[in-house]
């Protein structure tokens, strides 16, 4: 019996360790994750597979084409002739068939060179697809890394308001003390109840943050909701960024940029392709067919052919309503269009870049700031309960410099948050965020 209680015993202790037990996910591991796992970055691969795919010459209308057929007609009908020296034939149920079966081929040797800009342009458009695919995964890696530094915060705050609470507690005991011995008022006891109910559903409050900020990490690592983890309590910011580098790396690795100027280049090629109609089109053509026919009333009752054909033909266009035209200015105008929208978009990245780093620069002087403020006001906080213990301050004073404390923690835990939300958005901006 007494072994079956300490079977039952070490497994229910296991179970608690197991319940407890939570595993540390590192900001790596969630970039991983996410990579691996995440829908939208899956659906942008599959689309720069489609776009890897379509790159062929056959796409591109380079290869010849060959096509097989095959017709068999059959008919029962009832058949008259009357002939013009005036005789006369009839037959019911007169049965004809024909049968014809072959293979074509057909191959466009000459357009203009326009299979060469659409192979061109199939080309550019993988590029265009692996483009869009470093913007969503750049997108997706930035959200996962803000959430992830999210969830930092929040336990960071968490353990500011853990703190607290034995702050209050020992507050109260303190004042339960002294008013057991005469020396505090029934007030002053329920003032620390008081404060320590609102510090205790401060931190309930926190805690709902705080599973919510893991519930939309999960979301962006594409895995079940109910997954419990916790995250690394350092955030460390990269405060060695300047603004001229970011700059030099965005004009090369930006994919907003990127896919701004390949759709220039795929314009270009479109205005080729439209030059091309100009030319004549020339097609060599070639087949090899059989043909074979029956009828039941006729001079001819049966018949059949086979044989090989080849020859080749050549269209021009030499006038259609000034489309051609009107067509190449189209395409001229698309090209100054994507020209625009390079300079555009350069602009705006720029823009980006300018006031980010301004922010990010702000949010490290304040990291600095914050962090000489938590050690003052920890040092305000340890002379205080000092005092408050050999009751030479007031219970006011204290709660004072506990909130003091407590939000001196979580703007120092907010300041590196922001600021490692800024990184974040610089590195997003200049294509460098690793992953």
């Amino acid at each position: 019996m007494n072994i079956k209680i300490l079977f039952s015993s070490l497994l229910f202790f296991l179970c608690i360790i197991k319940i407890n037990a939570q595993v540390t996910l590192t900001i790596e591991d969630a970039m991983k994750i996410a990579l691996e796992n995440n829908f939208e970055i899956k659906i942008a691969k599959n689309n720069t597979q489609i776009s890897e795919t379509n790159v062929t010459i056959g796409n591109a209308g380079m290869l010849p084409v060959a096509t097989a057929s095959i017709v068999d007609n059959n008919s029962i009908t009832n058949s008259s002739q009357t002939r013009q020296d005036g005789t006369s034939t009839s037959l019911d149920n007169a049965k004809n068939n024909s049968l014809n079966y072959g293979v074509t081929l057909g191959w466009t040797v000459f357009d203009g060179m326009k299979m060469f800009a659409r192979l061109d342009q199939l080309k550019e458009l993988q590029k265009l697809g692996d483009s869009q695919l470093k913007q969503t995964i750049l997108v997706k890696i930035g959200q996962v890394n803000s959430s992830y530094y999210d969830l930092v915060l929040q336990q960071q705050q968490l353990s500011a308001l853990d703190t607290t609470i034995v702050i209050s507690k020992q507050r109260l005991t303190l004042a339960q003390n002294r008013f057991s011995i005469g020396k505090a008022s029934k007030l002053e006891v329920l003032n620390a109840q008081v404060d320590l109910n609102s510090d205790q559903v401060a931190l309930l409050r926190q805690k709902e943050s705080y599973a919510n900020a893991k519930i939309l990490l999960n979301q962006y690592l594409a895995r079940d909701p109910k997954i419990d983890f916790k995250v690394t309590d350092l955030v460390t910011v990269d405060s060695t960024l300047v603004l001229a580098n970011l700059m030099d790396l965005a004009q090369k690795q930006n994919p907003a940029l990127e896919a701004q100027i390949i759709n220039k280049r795929i314009a270009e090629l479109q205005l080729k392709q439209v030059k091309a109609d100009r030319y004549p089109v020339v097609n060599l053509t070639s087949g090899y067919n059989f043909s074979e026919s029956q009828s039941s009333l006729g001079f001819t009752s049966s018949a059949s052919s086979k044989g090989l054909n080849y020859g080749f033909n050549a269209t021009l266009n030499i006038f259609d309503g000034f489309n051609q035209h009107r067509n190449e200015k189209v395409a001229k105008l698309q090209i100054e269009n994507s020209q625009i929208a390079i300079e555009q978009q350069n602009m705006i990245l720029n823009t980006q870049l300018s006031t980010a780093f301004q922010t990010y620069l702000t949010n490290l002087e304040l990291i600095d700031l914050e962090e000489d403020n938590e050690a003052i006001a920890k040092q305000n906080l340890d002379i205080t309960l000092d005092k408050f213990k050999i009751g030479t301050i007031t219970t006011i004073d204290f709660r004072t410099a506990q909130l003091n404390y407590v939000n001196a923690k979580v703007r120092y835990s907010n300041a590196q948050y922001e600021a490692k939300l800024s990184e974040i958005a610089l590195k997003e901006l200049a294509g460098t965020i690793n992953f």
